[in-house]
């Protein structure tokens, strides 16, 4: 028995430590492939992210959107005074149950306050923060007040004549419509941004009123070119776009495409300042003075000596204080080169469909937008002809009434039940159970034969409203004529200049370099340890020594401009480009710039040789050691793109041993020596021309006995007392063997 309960506790003390281990006791484990595990439970997450959450639809909405906007309509709030944010957020949540944070933070961006939206829908009171400020925040939701803005009548006009789908809310307990029937494109003419799962949506905005005049000319000609309509959008925050026409009739075909936008700037040459006022929409003030003080701190700008953020209640303004003597033209192509003061959105028309996600251009926006609006008013249409014949089989009815209202007046008063009144008139006047309904509720007090005559009088106007209705249904151009009135009446009620205007993007001063960089002359020293000195002419006539390592040596010394092109060659047949300018003069005292550091280098990776040049002509001779020679242009180097390192810069079948560069238009005679002591001299003309940079060359010494090339050299440099001797007429060659006191100084090979 002690023995049982014994066991009994040991068995207890271990499974309570597999359950602290978090594990589960006596449970096999359950094998799920993993394409059933991402169908049945990612895809409907994803779905849902991507239909009811992050993409906006034909009416311009997200969800959230809607929940919001629909809420402050049946609260009364399109014609009433404000009421405090916290009470719509509150309501809201009966529709949208994703907590009140999430909410209140979607009404902020639709106010008007924020900034963010052309034409915000919500007319705010307090601090709302600011669409182009990460750091000015909004007051919380029991401090502010809205009520929606006037613009929102056009997004609920036929949204109680059966527009749209009214469907159940989260737990059926309230009706909500699916879209917004809006009378207008405002997909188009508010801005929206969406990240889902595996897709993104960010649509610009546009001109209200270039919107709606493209859209009429869509109506009357499907071939129209919108372009000359709505050039191009219009952001909220306003600035240049630098308009590029082919650039942006891609961005309408396709639905994706950058847009460059700049900010507006004032100059104040007095008191030497810059006041920037409008910035892009994608970017905001912090972010613009983040990037220019990281600026001047690196020391990559000098002109400026404070930059503070003016922004008041008169709107945006960042201040730029200049040294004096400053351009501040120039300063500013280069701060738009460099920092956010220039930005690029970037389109993505993503807009749901039916329930499908699709990227479509402007045109293709529009036309779906038309084929819905006119679905939403075709059902208006039908809902009003509904009511009105409604209407006129009730009139049709009292009409037999005012034959003979005396026994109408009878029939109810002889009718003992108040059950038997409606057969009765039912039978006594030929009239079906909802005319005599009608007739049985009419009071006392207007059973005249005036009252009786005015509602008749109203049957033959609505005989020619009902026939008026018909024959709009029945002539899809008169629906048409209806979206085209509706839009003029939106574009007179709401129109608003362009805010963001446009400027040719070839007209624009774009920034340069080369235009800010001092122009003289400096020596370029490469040592066998990879260090480039760049000294300029007055330091090296101010001194005799030129500080290097103890065990280190020049083997390169080039005269340059400080605006040249440097390339340098490594022993891994790497080519790096860089700028002289990007190199900072250096003192003779100093051993100057390591180029490993500098260029970024692999390791174990040494430069060669390095050409300095401005224009890329010329000609670049290598030397190999298996003794094949390469000749090709130097312009095989020069790359449209600003890149710095260029792989397979030249043939690795075997190891450089001499680098070169030849004039186009010269011919001069070379030396070429090998490590048997044997050397020819040879006209650079017998080495033919190669255009590709990695070509092995041709042979130009024999390999005999396992020999090897050493070097390549011009015969001025190398100075030979009898040339003659060892010229040849023909490649390949073996060679001479170097007479004694042949040489008049021996030339640096490439050995590291």
């Amino acid at each position: 028995m002690a023995r049982k309960k014994k066991e009994e506790n040991i068995n207890s003390n271990s499974l309570k430590a597999r359950l602290t281990d978090n594990s589960v006791p006596d449970m096999p484990p359950v094998d799920q492939p993993i394409t059933q595990m991402l169908e049945e439970n990612y895809m409907p997450y994803a779905m849902s992210v991507i239909v009811s959450r992050a993409i906006p639809e034909i009416d311009g909405f997200k969800p959230s959107h809607r929940k919001l906007l629909y809420t402050m309509y049946t609260m009364g709030l399109l014609k009433g005074n404000r009421t405090k944010s916290a009470n719509v957020v509150g309501q809201t949540m009966k529709l949208n149950p994703h907590g009140d944070q999430a909410i209140y933070e979607t009404m902020v961006r639709l106010t008007r306050g924020n900034g963010a939206l052309l034409h915000p829908y919500v007319d705010s009171k307090g601090n709302f923060g600011k669409q182009y400020s990460r750091d000015m925040q909004y007051a919380a939701s029991r401090y502010t007040e809205v009520r929606l803005e006037k613009i929102c009548e056009e997004l609920f006009g036929g949204i109680d004549k059966d527009a749209v789908d009214m469907v159940d809310n989260y737990d059926g307990t309230i009706k909500e419509p699916s879209l917004l029937p809006a009378t207008f494109p405002s997909v188009l003419v508010n801005s929206n941004q969406g990240i889902a799962v595996g897709m993104a949506s960010n649509i610009c905005s546009f001109n209200l009123n270039e919107v709606c005049e493209a859209t009429i000319a869509l109506i009357r000609d499907k071939d129209a070119d919108i372009l000359d309509i709505m050039p191009a959008p219009d952001f909220s925050g306003g600035g240049s776009i630098l308009y590029d026409k082919d650039a942006m009739r891609t961005i309408y075909e396709t639905g994706k495409g950058p847009v460059v936008v700049r900010s507006k700037y004032n100059i104040d040459k007095k008191n030497n300042l810059i006041e920037i006022t409008e910035i892009p929409y994608s970017t905001s003030s912090d972010a613009i003075i983040d990037d220019i003080a990281a600026m001047v701190k690196a020391g990559k700008i000098k002109e400026i000596n404070d930059i503070r953020d003016e922004t008041d209640l008169d709107g945006l303004k960042i201040t730029i204080d200049c040294k004096r003597g400053t351009d501040h033209e120039a300063l500013m192509t280069k701060l738009f080169r460099f920092t956010k003061l220039q930005d690029t959105f970037s389109c993505n028309f993503n807009i749901l469909i039916n329930g499908s996600p699709r990227v479509m251009g402007v045109k293709e926006i529009i036309f779906e937008w038309l084929d819905w609006r006119r679905g939403c008013l075709t059902r208006e249409l039908r809902f009003d002809l509904g009511k009105k014949k409604d209407r006129l089989h009730l009139l049709e009815g009292l009409e037999k009434i005012l034959l003979d209202i005396d026994k109408a007046i009878r029939i109810i008063r002889n009718t003992e039940l108040e059950e038997d009144v409606i057969p009765n008139l039912m039978k006594g006047f030929d009239i079906d159970k909802i005319q005599a309904e009608y007739v049985a509720e009419i009071k006392l007090r207007n059973i005249n034969k005036q009252y009786i005559m005015n509602r008749v009088a109203d049957k033959a106007k609505l005989e020619d409203e009902i026939k008026d209705i018909e024959d709009i249904l029945s002539k899809p151009r008169r629906i048409d004529s209806k979206i085209v009135e509706a839009l003029k009446d939106v574009m007179k009620k709401y129109s608003q200049e362009r805010r963001s205007d446009l400027i040719i993007k070839e007209e624009v001063a774009t920034f340069v370099p080369e235009e800010n960089i001092p122009e003289y002359r400096v020596h370029l020293m490469l040592t066998r340890h990879g260090y480039l000195k760049k000294l300029t002419l007055a330091s090296l006539k101010r001194t005799d020594e030129l500080k290097i390592k103890d065990d280190d040596e020049i083997f390169m010394d080039i005269e340059a401009e400080n605006k040249s092109e440097i390339l340098f060659f490594t022993d891994k047949c790497n080519v790096y480009k860089t700028k002289t300018y990007e190199f900072p003069d250096t003192k003779p005292s100093e051993f100057g710039s390591y180029l490993g550091s500098e260029l970024g280098t692999e390791e174990g990776e040494h430069v060669l040789f390095m050409h300095v040049t401005t224009d890329y002509k010329g000609k670049l001779l290598i030397g190999f050691e298996n003794g094949k020679a390469a000749l090709f242009p130097v312009n095989v180097y020069e790359t449209k793109q600003n890149r710095k390192k260029l792989l397979n810069g030249y043939s690795d079948k075997s190891p450089a041993v001499s680098f070169l560069w030849l004039p186009d238009d010269e011919d001069p005679d070379l030396v070429a020596r090998s490590d048997l002591k044997k050397a020819v001299v040879f006209t650079a003309s017998l080495i033919p021309l190669k255009t590709t940079r990695t070509t092995q060359g041709v042979q130009l010494l024999v390999s005999k006995k396992g020999s090897k090339m050493t070097e390549i050299a011009t015969l001025a440099e190398v100075g030979i007392n009898d040339p003659e001797y060892y010229r040849i007429r023909r490649i390949p060659a073996i060679g001479y063997y170097i007479k004694e006191d042949s040489f008049e100084n021996k030339q640096i090979g490439l050995d590291i």
